[in-house]
């Protein structure tokens, strides 16, 4: 029996779910990967994502070439490709791994309804969260809303048997052999750049910055947070694997996979929330929508120097410090009252690590919109976050050498007259009946 296995947030052979089930099922396994013709068409020509991508595509063929086997690497509409190939191989298995977004979920129940007319079978694997879909209930079977009850059940319910390694390795044979590999797609044949602007973080686990996680996480001129978000994004690390040492080493840290599986699984029963507000009635507030001033923020010339140093950063880095995300997020929702979604957007262009629940997660979060999300009258003080998490100005030093000098602007707007617009704004849209 052929089977092909198609990888998509899960650039790794080593503990792969789905490719595990593949091997373990199947007397032949095709791998594959497709560069989706929807998603790429929509992107830049020099989308950094798209060079990180098919730089683990390539360091993923070499380690299926030394297997006997090599990786098949397409450019397309998936599910023309696959139905191709499923119709000259002779395959009657399509296994991948889930993905939980509205645009992967209704491409892969379109393939699922068009394999099934030909009578083979598409079969998915849990595999880029530790807990999906109804795995975490509330007990009357509703998904948890808030965070911390969610983490607590999380916590009571996980055991070896879901951190345990998947020995894709121990299955390899299976995998198709191959006399001649295939040479991979040159970038620019894709239509993209293959110049890097800033170094890619790296893979690698540290122990320090895991043990010490709670101490130096706030602080974004140190390296105190993993940097391991674009690996999850994209699979080339194990969730199971980051998990198992988290548990063991520091809960603060665990507690931010379990945010990761949180908002996977908000996303995957409230899909609307990508557009409209999860509590609805935070779709009446007025925006200002001044594009003016979200060009002053997108550019980092807002006057407020944590803000520039994070918007500077993100444009220049594609990663921007996880505080100084909520800070840049709260001024421009609060401060500058500009809808999340334009915010969402322009992060969701810009961030390595961009991952659409994550991503909405976080702005619904900032504007107070979200489940479990701040309090509208919570308005960050962008000079008191400064004057905590920056005291000494190493940051915004680095990244806004005028700060200090004629040449940095002045605010674009005064604090105390912009929280107390907002809090009124906000009054007047939950009062509306």
């Amino acid at each position: 029996m052929k089977s092909i296995f198609w990888h998509r947030r899960d650039l790794r052979i080593e503990d792969n779910a789905g490719l595990y089930k593949a091997l373990k099922s199947s007397e032949t396994v095709i791998p594959i990967f497709v560069f989706d013709a929807y998603i790429l068409g929509d992107l830049p020509k020099d989308d950094q994502r798209v060079l990180y991508i098919y730089q683990q595509i390539e360091k993923l063929k070499i380690q299926y070439q030394k297997l006997g086997s090599d990786l098949k690497v397409f450019f397309g509409k998936p599910k023309d490709v696959i139905l191709n190939l499923v119709k000259k191989e002779g395959v009657l298995n399509v296994y991948t791994n889930r993905d939980y977004e509205p645009y992967a979920i209704k491409r892969d129940l379109e393939l699922y309804n068009s394999l099934e007319s030909l009578g083979v079978d598409f079969i998915g694997a849990k595999d880029h969260v530790v807990f999906e879909k109804n795995e975490v209930l509330k007990p009357d079977k509703k998904p948890y809303t808030i965070f911390t009850p969610y983490s607590k059940k999380w916590k009571a319910k996980i055991n070896e048997f879901y951190l345990s390694s998947y020995p894709t390795l121990s299955y390899v044979e299976f995998l198709l052999k191959v006399d001649l590999t295939e040479p991979l797609v040159p970038l620019k044949d894709l239509g993209f750049d293959s110049n890097v602007k800033s170094p890619f973080p790296s893979e690698e686990i540290l122990m320090d910055i895991i043990n010490k996680y709670e101490e130096r996480r706030d602080i974004p001129y140190i390296k105190g947070t993993s940097r391991l978000s674009l690996a999850l994004r994209f699979g080339t690390i194990s969730i199971r694997k980051l998990a198992k040492i988290a548990i063991n080493a520091n809960e603060k840290f665990l507690n931010e996979l379990i945010w990761r599986d949180f908002y996977q699984t908000i996303l995957y029963h409230f899909p609307d929330s990508v557009t409209k507000a999860f509590k609805p009635k935070y779709d009446n507030v007025e925006w200002i929508n001044d594009e003016s001033l979200f060009k002053k923020w997108c550019e980092g010339k807002t006057g407020y120097p944590i803000v520039d140093a994070g918007m500077r950063e993100l444009n220049e880095t594609g990663f921007m410090h996880n505080r100084v995300r909520m800070i840049t997020a709260s001024f421009l929702v609060k401060h500058l009252l500009i809808d999340w979604r334009w915010g969402e957007s322009y992060f969701a262009m810009k961030l390595l690590d961009f991952e659409l629940a994550s991503n909405v997660g976080g702005w619904q979060w900032a504007a107070s919109s979200g489940c479990d999300a701040a309090p509208y009258f919570r308005v960050f003080n962008p000079t008191l976050q400064q004057q905590k998490f920056d005291k000494e100005f190493k940051y915004i030093k680095k990244w806004v050498p005028e700060f200090g000098t004629t040449d940095y602007p002045s605010p674009i707007v005064e604090h105390a007259f912009a929280r107390d617009r907002v809090i009124a704004t906000y009054k007047k849209a939950l009062n509306n009946k």
